[in-house]
Formats: structure tokens, sequence, C-alpha cells
């Protein structure tokens, strides 16, 4: 028994093979892009690794546009941190040289404007901007955050106590913060003394407890007392007389603002103690001085650099006002008011006054202090700001690293092998050569023909 075929079956089966050989030819001429992988029917399990890794690169190239970022972000910081310590490191020269009283009045002048100057580089700094933002503003980071007053304002003296007092006072001065001034308030006590005379002397006001003491006693005898035993503290009985009320209901904020500046209240301030047998009435001291003021806020930046949980201390790239110029007795965590961001500043700006005012005694004890306490807080802010900075360059290594990785896994799954397609071209182009030339010959021309 024959077969019969007839030319239509014949015709279909030879159209079927060359259409065939003519989408394979046409998958591999889509490959010369110098990808393999156009569609995820052309290879389900590549394509599926090349979204994963795709995915991943995009990851790695957004991660990289943060760390860098960052980075310059971060270099902005640290170079202004540079400048001020060392603005610093000059100021407290000049705090030493002004406290030598061989010091005339012109001497002290020239002083005092050269200090001014070195305050006012300092804020032009806290200005400092990346692109188009305050790196030193918080969050609020397109305001100009530090700015100098023109006028002079009645701002409270604190007496700032060196090492040796603050280890004899620590218990109880309520800040703990190294870096941070700890101080006490600097109040005028005024008497009439046997003859009649009106007698004013100062007094210190330790105000988480309400404590006062005598200037003698925080400057010279507490001394004695650590010569009887090293380890002495401030005891009861130490103080001339206690302020009733602070450190719960009454606090610094109810007569000063968080840049020191005296309130109505303030100015209007009058307590009493009873010291031997003689009452004394306390007001606070003040002292005429220009401020700088702080509209940013002390919130941190954070620019994220890699997958999973966010860590806030890691991914911060900058450094607050606070962070930089500390906290004092008018805006600390005893105080009831909101950091001021300034206090720093606005306690060199103190230290200017007392030279314009010839005042060498205060600048030989708190005016040193003083300006060896501001450069100590920024060289802090500026040793945090390095380590991240180190932290953000690790991270960028890795992320280049991955790069390489992710990149290559890409080029692996979904690339072409040039000369693997070029052979296979020229075969599938032969391949279809001779088909349509053995179609010429042998298909029949008609049914006529075939039979």
């Amino acid at each position: 028994m024959s077969i019969r075929v007839s030319s239509n079956q014949m015709v279909y089966g030879y159209q079927k093979q060359l259409n065939d050989a003519n989408t394979r030819q046409t998958t591999l001429l889509e490959q010369g892009d110098g990808s393999k992988l156009h569609r995820p029917s052309d290879n389900p399990v590549d394509y599926s690794k090349f979204i994963r890794f795709d995915t991943s690169l995009n990851e790695n190239e957004q991660y990289t546009d943060n760390v860098n970022s960052a980075l310059a972000w971060m270099k902005a910081s640290d170079a202004a941190l540079v400048n001020i310590t060392s603005i610093q490191t000059t100021f407290k020269e000049k705090t030493i040289a002004a406290a030598n009283d061989t010091n005339n009045t012109v001497d002290m002048a020239a002083i005092g404007k050269e200090m001014m100057a070195e305050i006012q580089e300092i804020v032009s700094l806290g200005n400092t901007m990346q692109g188009d933002s305050y790196v030193f503003g918080g969050q609020k980071d397109i305001t100009r955050p530090f700015t100098l007053s023109e006028d002079q304002i009645s701002r409270g003296i604190a007496k700032t106590l060196d090492e040796t007092q603050q280890g004899f006072f620590a218990g109880n001065l309520g800040v703990e913060e190294t870096g941070t001034l700890r101080q006490m308030l600097s109040l005028t006590g005024t008497y009439t003394d046997s003859s009649g005379n009106t007698v004013e002397e100062t007094y210190y006001l330790n105000t988480v407890n309400g404590n006062v003491y005598t200037k003698d006693f925080v400057e010279n005898g507490f001394k004695d007392k650590l010569a009887a035993n090293s380890s002495a503290t401030v005891a009861a009985g130490d103080e001339a007389g206690t302020l009733s009320g602070w450190g719960s209901t009454v606090k610094v904020s109810d007569y000063f603002k968080n840049t020191g500046e005296i309130t109505a209240n303030g100015l209007a301030f009058s307590d009493s103690i009873t010291v031997n047998g003689t009452t004394v009435t306390l007001t606070f001291d003040t002292i005429k001085q220009q401020v700088v003021s702080f509209t940013g806020d002390n919130k941190y930046v954070s620019m994220v650099k890699k997958n999973g949980t966010t860590e806030p201390s890691a991914d911060t790239v900058n450094a607050t006002a606070t962070e930089i110029f500390g906290t004092d007795i008018f805006d600390d965590t005893a105080s009831g008011n909101a950091p001021s961001g300034t206090a720093m500043l606005n306690q060199m700006l103190t230290v200017h006054a007392k030279v314009v005012a010839d005042d060498h005694i205060w600048l030989d004890t708190d005016g040193a202090t003083i300006a060896d306490e501001a450069h100590a807080q920024t060289i802090k802010a500026e040793t945090k700001m390095g380590a991240r900075t180190q932290l953000y360059n690790s991270v960028n290594s890795m992320l280049t690293t991955q790069n390489e990785i992710i990149t290559g896994d890409i080029t692996n799954t979904s690339s072409t092998d040039v000369a693997k397609l070029a052979v296979q071209l020229m075969q599938e182009q032969t391949i279809y050569n001779m088909s349509l030339s053995l179609g010429a010959r042998i298909l029949p021309q008609s049914l006529a023909d075939y039979l």
C-alpha cells in the first residue's frame, strides 16, 4: 500500500521548517544588541535572575548616591568645624593674654576687637552651606541658622566652675555631659553693715537645689576642705543660705531666656538669706553684651546607606548646634529652657564683654575655663563627625565592590556571547539559504506535475 502525500502537505511542511529557521535566525539577530534576554520566554530562569540582579543594582546605585551626598555634606561640615576649633584656639590664647593685669585699657580694647572678629567668623562658619542647605541647621536646613544681634542685651552672669571646682560640687549641679559647662548663677548680695553702710558682695546660686554660696567659698574656701580630705565634696553647712523652690517649682527659665537674656521677671527678682544674723538681699548679676540666636533645630539628618533597619546614630550626617556649642546654665536639662544651640558662643561673647570691661580677675578664672570648654566641646563634635565620615567612606568602598559584583552577575546572566552568536548566525543563515535552494528544486511546480 502506498501513501500519497498531497502537494499542500509538502508545501506546508516545507514552509513550517523554513519559518522555524527564519525565527531562529531572527532570535539570534535580536541578540546583536548585546543582550540575550528580551522577554521572559527567552529564558525564564535567567530572566528571573536578571530582574533580581537589576533590582539590587538600582538599590546599590541609590545607596551610593546617598553616601556620596552624605560625604559631601560631612566634608563641608568637617571643614567648618576644623576652622572653628582653630579660631577657638586663638580665642583661648587671647583670653589668657587679656587676663594679664599689665594690659592697659587700650590693650584690652584691641584684644576685644580681635575677639569680636573671631566670634563673627565662627557665626559665619556656623552658616556654612552645602548646595542650598545649611549644614548646621538641623532639619530646618533652608533657613539661615545663626544670627548675631546688633544690639546689646542684659544677660545673666554665671560662675563657671573649673575642673577642681566641678569635682567638689559635681554631686548636685545637675549637668553631667562631658564638655558642657557646669555653672552657678551669679548674684549680688546687698546688706547694711553695723556702721549703716550699704555693702555689696557676690554670691553664687546652685539652681538645682537653691543653695547659695559665698564667692570666697566657691573660689577659695573649698580648697581647705580638699586639703584636709582630697575626696571631699560639698556638704550641708557649706552654703550661706538656701532659696526655696529652686530645682522643683522654680527654674532658670522663670527668669532667663535660653540665650541667657534676662526677662522682666528676672529684673524684678529679689530674695534674701540670713548670714550671721544679717539679712542679705539677692538680685541677679547681669552684663550688657550681644548674643547669638539659633533659628534651626537640633534634629538629625539621616541618609540611609544600606538595606535593613535604620541606624539613627550611624546614618546621621550632620552635627547639631548643641553638639557644637554645648549647653550652659541657661539652657541645660535642669534649666527648664529648650537648648539654645548657641551656649558656647554666648559665653564667648560674655568673655568679650569682660575683656572690654577690663575685668582681669574674672578672665583669669571663669574666662579661661569658658574658652577652654568651648574649644573642647567643638573638638568633641568634630571627632564624632570624623568617625561617621570614616564609616561612610568604608560603606562607599563596600558599595563600589558590590556594584562590580552585581554588574558582573547581570553580564553573566543576560549578555550575549558574541563569538558563539556569530557562529550560530552563520549556521542558521547557511541552513536558511540551503532550505530556500532545496525547496526551489524539489517542490512540485503544480499538482499536474506531481501526478
